[in-house]
């Protein structure tokens, strides 16, 4: 079964936001990321909106037009909004309004949800903070970092426009790139043995499948963690793989090939 259409324009996401684990800062790096997976047909925030501490979202609801759902909490010490988000999920899934879901929370409570809806064949994008248990990220279909995203506050969000905010070009200085990670060992290992799992007979590796493969191996795998826009520019600074640029027939669009250079360079 085939899990979503091939353009993001034409992919269904339902985004469910987790108000209580989310700062309010995020908002325009977080739209502007789902927006490259799929067109955000659902949005949802859920949350006790009587508390103070969430009154920084309340000025960016009606901007980025996300429902802000109501959820008492009932018990203390016990989080409603994790059960509302739940069951919502699920009555999307059953009446098919969406082909992808993004869970914006770093709560480990989704991990069964994640799973679930992977399950029943749709594809799961989580964003969250670094802290998020690996149990929750390994659950979704791809995970992305916070802390990666360009950031906004009340202060400096435009309130007077009326352009979907989401798709707003970002107003970070272009040449900044933030770093959450190392290149380790344990990373370099890990793409060493994709390559090796996709080489053909000269072991030369179409990074288009790497790619792919590293994400279905480590679901928060993103060169971006490494303070790399893209995955080929994280490749060449390792300096431990060959890189062959293909021609396809086209001017506008080549085919990126790699290797690992100690297996043919002796």
């Amino acid at each position: 079964m085939e899990k979503n259409p091939e353009k993001p324009s034409e992919i269904r996401m339902a985004v469910l936001i987790d108000a209580d684990n989310v700062s309010a800062q995020n908002i325009r790096g977080m739209m502007e990321e789902i927006a490259r997976y799929g067109n955000p047909t659902i949005k949802r925030i859920y949350g006790d909106w009587t508390r103070p501490n969430l009154g920084s979202w309340k000025t960016l609801l009606l901007d980025y037009a996300i429902t802000p759902i109501q959820q008492f909490g009932y018990t203390s010490g016990k989080n409603a909004t994790d059960s509302a988000m739940i069951i919502d999920a699920m009555d999307i899934l059953y009446s098919d309004k969406a082909d992808s879901f993004c869970l914006v929370s770093s709560d480990s409570d989704f991990t069964r949800l994640a799973m679930r809806l992977r399950e029943a064949g749709k594809t799961v994008y989580g964003i969250g903070e670094q802290k998020t248990p690996n149990a929750f990220i390994a659950a979704c279909d791809r995970f992305i970092y916070l802390e990666i995203l360009d950031e906004t506050t009340a202060d400096d969000h435009d309130t007077s426009t009326s352009a979907a905010p989401e798709y707003k070009p970002s107003r970070a200085a272009p040449n900044k790139k933030k770093t959450i990670k190392k290149i380790s060992p344990d990373v370099i290992k890990l793409i060493s043995s994709t390559i090796s799992d996709v080489e053909d007979e000269n072991g030369w590796a179409y990074l288009g499948e790497v790619g792919s493969l590293l994400l279905k191996k480590q679901p928060s795998f993103d060169s971006r963690n490494y303070g790399y826009e893209k995955l080929t520019p994280m490749i060449k600074a390792i300096g431990r793989y060959e890189i062959d640029v293909r021609e396809t027939g086209h001017s506008s669009s080549k085919h990126i090939y790699i290797r690992i250079k100690s297996k043919f360079n002796n």
